[in-house]
């Protein structure tokens, strides 16, 4: 269980750090320039589109032949791809086939990353205590979110500590070397572990699926609908709310580069120490409550938080900040159970790759971009907080309608 949570840690500092540096990529492989960030977000989003294809392949591999063996593959494709990123040639050497190169390696990491946290999150449900697992589960989310943390606090350190030239010239490689190399580490600890108790019972009574993807779709279409929408208010809120802050802070001109990393590294603080509170709160009153609270919250906080991160104090703004981190880390840390509990065990990573995933992919990689389009093209700038509390009223009836999953 462990080595499960720390495998979080890792593919959240790989994949988050993309964002955290996205006004330094831009510089260095689209050349800079007015239009250089929104492709630099575009690749992102577009790269999200990979997400569920890993998903429902590394969901196949977890249902048909066990969930260990489907973390090392998706472990070991996170890694070659982001050493390959570290060893990238720049826009200055070969122009804007830097830019394509970065694409595809992002399409890889997302391929990998499809899957791999679907399957953390069931090895955790299926290794848990049953009375603690809204906790257990909710520490996949914290280990994510101190996976974002490092990514978010190297890239201060780096963006801090060198200039401009420096940071464009090799400094932006730095980051990505220490993500290789903790990922081959956590490639290496994940050779150790075991197989989860629930595969090893299927295998024993015989009830592997032999076409998972296909049995799930066929008789679980409103546990899949459930996640999808569970996981679409996780997405938005987590992907606008923390990760696309930085990148708002610095196109509304609030504070600096180096300062909107600082703010971020402060929010995934307050996330990290909310997350399993919000697990273990779970446990003790159910999800369904907790869920309902949380996108009430969502429905109506927002829109105020974007406002004053444009225009407030830097207090008002680092407080704001914390805010939206914590909503998006309520959230997810619930969402890991609940949506895991909607399946039984027989098929339950193409169950989380058709709904969880999918909803991950909409509301996701596409929502950053989307948010900064619609800042720069209104002028409005709680635009953010919109969309996070239209995805919140939509969910909202879902959320109030689901039935209750923690073991009694």
């Amino acid at each position: 269980m462990i080595i499960a949570g720390l495998s979080t840690v890792v593919e959240w500092y790989d994949f988050t750090l993309y964002l955290y540096l996205a006004t330094v990529l831009s510089r260095v492989f689209f050349g800079g320039g007015e239009n250089a960030l929104l492709a630099t977000l575009a690749g992102f989003a577009v790269s999200y589109l990979m997400r569920p294809l890993g998903a429902l392949v590394f969901g196949h591999l977890g249902d048909r032949f066990g969930r260990r063996y489907m973390l090392l593959a998706s472990m070991l494709l996170m890694t070659l791809a982001m050493l390959a990123t570290a060893l990238l040639p720049t826009f200055e050497s070969i122009g804007a086939t830097a830019g394509v190169l970065l694409l595809l390696l992002r399409c890889l990491m997302a391929f990998s990353v499809g899957g791999e946290y679907t399957g953390v999150v069931a090895y955790l449900l299926e290794t848990a205590p049953v009375r603690r697992r809204g906790l257990v589960t909710s520490l996949a989310s914290a280990a994510s979110e101190v996976g974002a943390l490092l990514a978010v606090a190297l890239s201060a350190l780096t963006v801090a500590l060198l200039s401009t030239a420096q940071l464009d010239g090799w400094g932006w490689r730095i980051p990505f070397f220490v993500g290789a190399a903790l990922a081959g580490a956590i490639l290496l600890a994940r050779s150790t572990m075991h197989e989860s108790p629930e595969f090893e019972r299927q295998q024993a009574e015989g009830t592997v699926p032999e076409s998972p993807i296909r049995d799930t779709w066929r008789h679980h279409k409103a546990a899949i609908a459930r996640t999808f929408a569970i996981s679409a208010l996780g997405s938005i809120t987590y992907y606008v709310g923390i990760t696309y802050v930085p990148a708002f802070l610095g196109s509304v001109g609030q504070v600096s580069e180096s300062e909107a990393l600082w703010l971020s590294t402060i929010a995934a603080v307050a996330v990290i120490v909310v997350t399993p509170l919000a697990g273990a709160l779970s446990d003790r009153v159910g999800r369904r409550p907790v869920l309902i609270a949380l996108a009430a919250l969502s429905a109506l906080l927002p829109l105020t938080m974007f406002s004053v991160m444009a225009g407030g104090s830097p207090l008002a703004i680092g407080l704001a900040a914390v805010v939206l981190a914590c909503l998006a880390g309520g959230v997810s840390a619930v969402a890991a159970p609940a949506t895991a509990e909607q399946f039984p065990g027989e098929g339950r990573l193409s169950g989380l790759a058709l709904g969880v995933t999918m909803a991950t992919a909409f509301f996701g990689g596409a929502t950053p971009l989307l948010a900064e389009v619609l800042v720069r093209h209104t002028g409005w700038s709680s635009a953010p907080g919109a969309m996070i509390a239209g995805v919140a009223v939509l969910v909202l009836p879902v959320m109030w309608t689901l039935r209750e999953t923690r073991p009694r």
